[in-house]
């Protein structure tokens, strides 16, 4: 029987496109390694994000060269897509696929592959990741991701409604919806639609936990879709923004059209209707001619506001991005800036976990462990708790006991389910 395996990098769409991969080609009797060293295929998922992104991926395929030499590979993703050629040069690399090409992905393997029918799943993650959503309508200066996605996609409601259902009956308790551009849902339907209406249906599943949203941009925030993902107990209070820079000046080199006056109105907004809300924030930290005036505006800013955690990435100029022809900041001192944003943010995260302490939360088990394992709570905290008979994937309340700068500790007081 052929085996496979999935190696993603960068965002949660290809981390939703390669769960999608795996339940369908179990399905079709192939076997799910998660060890790639044992797999007769091995998918890459690429990114292209940053430089970084792009040395990852070719990294990983020198990797299997050396430890899965028979392996048959297939590279796709957005790195995949800007640079095709890169990889059809490979010796091991049977199949460069486009992002356009993606859904055919299962079918090229199957063409080719020793199936067995009724096999059992093994899902690619323990919490279900449904893509609703390709492409960005936007030109960020600094981003190269519309030209290999292309333009907003918006799936139909009842496509996606269908395969949420579906992971329901897996036994699946959070589902996390996903999407390049996921605030534009909607906007390329006739009749147009939007975000919220998604939600409203998908919160009407009957049998449905919770449904967690990845990044949102904050210019697409209106009043109405604030309130309702700040109220509808389905939907995790845990938001992550697209914000990028607290910097004014910086947002508009950015090419953003928002500024900090306006994120500090969101975030305030979301965190006076959800006093617990786990907020987050990608912040580029570096960008093109930023001075240490600008970067003490965007260190302040995240110090003062109610965000609990923020992703800092070092700016990375990509070709045929605009901001790829500024002055560029000095590598050192992007390493220096970036050390400091992710010291602020480790010290805000457990000053925000020190809050939840003694208190009760929805959880999911997310990983079975040795001596602990981990579960995740409805407002984005990792919690270690002792091992238990709870299986992968289940809802649980626990409590949490003990904060430390990295690491949550708690334990299971209740498994709803199983009464």
């Amino acid at each position: 029987m052929t085996s496979f395996s999935i190696q993603t990098f960068g965002c949660r769409v290809n981390q939703a496109e390669a769960f999608w991969w795996t339940d369908t080609l179990q399905k079709e009797g192939l076997k799910f390694e998660k060890d790639f060293v044992r797999s007769d295929w091995v998918v890459i998922n690429s990114c292209t994000l940053t430089s970084r992104a792009d040395s990852d991926a070719r990294s990983f395929i020198r990797r299997i060269s050396r430890l899965n030499p028979t392996a048959r590979l297939i590279v796709t993703g957005c790195y995949a897509e800007k640079l095709p050629e890169e990889f059809q040069k490979m010796p091991q690399v049977w199949r460069v696929i486009t992002n356009s090409e993606k859904k055919n992905l299962p079918e090229e393997i199957l063409s080719l592959a020793d199936t067995q029918k009724k096999q059992s799943i093994l899902p690619f993650r323990s919490r279900a990741l449904v893509k609703v959503q390709d492409g960005c309508n936007f030109r960020c200066t600094f981003c190269v991701i519309p030209s290999v996605r292309g333009k907003s996609v918006s799936f139909g409601k009842r496509e996606i409604l269908a395969r949420i259902e579906e992971l329901i009956t897996q036994g699946f308790k959070e589902i996390i919806l996903t999407g390049i551009h996921l605030s534009s849902y909607g906007v390329d339907h006739e009749p147009r639609s939007s975000l919220v209406e998604l939600l409203q249906e998908i919160t009407s599943i009957k049998d449905l936990s919770r449904v967690r949203l990845s990044s949102l941009d904050p210019r697409f925030l209106k009043p109405s879709l604030m309130e309702f993902i700040t109220t509808n107990r389905k939907i995790c209070p845990h938001f992550h923004l697209s914000l990028q820079s607290g910097s004014d000046a910086i947002l508009s080199r950015m090419g953003r059209k928002v500024n900090v006056e306006q994120y500090e109105e969101i975030l305030s907004i979301l965190r006076e209707k959800s006093p617990s809300v786990s907020l987050g924030a990608d912040i580029i930290v570096g960008f093109p001619e930023e001075t240490e005036d600008e970067f003490e505006h965007t260190y302040n800013f995240l110090k003062l506001s109610p965000l609990t955690y923020f992703h800092v990435f070092s700016y990375s100029a990509r070709p045929g991005t605009v901001a790829a022809s500024f002055p560029q900041v000095n590598g050192r001192v992007k390493k220096e800036r970036a050390t400091l944003l992710r010291s602020l943010s480790r010290t805000k995260n457990a000053g925000f976990r020190r809050l939840c302490l003694g208190k009760e939360w929805d959880a999911v088990i997310v990983k079975k462990g040795k001596t602990q394992d981990e579960a995740l709570t409805s407002n984005y905290i990792k919690v270690h708790i002792p091992c238990s008979s709870c299986s992968e994937k289940e809802e649980v309340k626990l409590i949490i006991t003990e904060v430390q700068e990295r690491k949550t500790r708690g334990h299971v007081i209740d498994r709803p389910n199983k009464k």
